[in-house]
């Protein structure tokens, strides 16, 4: 009497087609929410450098002479190096004028998150100027922060 040992081709198969399926459905998934992840580096820190800003602009009733860890205002927005972001560098924008009281910062992506880009002005409006590809921009009335795939902020 022989003993069978092991798997038939059949049961080997519909292994693999399982992997297959499972592969299929969690691939997308993981690297949508890698994107994600990365676009919390930028809106955070957007949105920290804007508060640190703006607490200044309280204090001075000007953005000039603002320091931060990413950023020097003078008469002219610039960016220190190294830029501590992973997946982003921060710039910004200002406008020739004495008293500096309006900004943009803007958040462009680099590497896998090139083409991806966030801006926030002095007045906190959030717009997304660049997505992810494939994925759904904001509507022209909807300033935010695109965060989703499907658009949403």
């Amino acid at each position: 009497m022989r003993v069978n040992r092991g798997f038939t081709l059949i049961e080997i198969m519909i292994v693999v087609a399982i992997i297959g399926i499972l592969a299929a459905i969690a691939i997308p998934n993981y690297s949508e929410h890698v994107t994600r992840a990365k676009i919390t580096e930028a809106t955070a820190a957007l949105a920290d450098v804007r508060v640190k800003m703006e607490q200044y602009f309280q204090d001075n009733r000007t953005y000039v002479g603002f320091t931060d860890k990413r950023m020097v205002l003078g008469d002219t927005c610039a960016v220190t190096t190294p830029d501590p972001l992973k997946n982003f560098n921060l710039s910004c924008q200002t406008p020739a004028s004495p008293t500096l009281s309006t900004f943009t910062l803007t958040a462009t992506g680099v590497d896998s998150m090139a083409g991806v880009s966030y801006e926030v002005n002095h007045l906190n409006e959030r717009k997304t100027t660049g997505q992810p590809a494939g994925w759904t921009a904001p509507a022209a009335a909807n300033k935010c922060w695109v965060t989703r795939k499907d658009g949403a902020c």
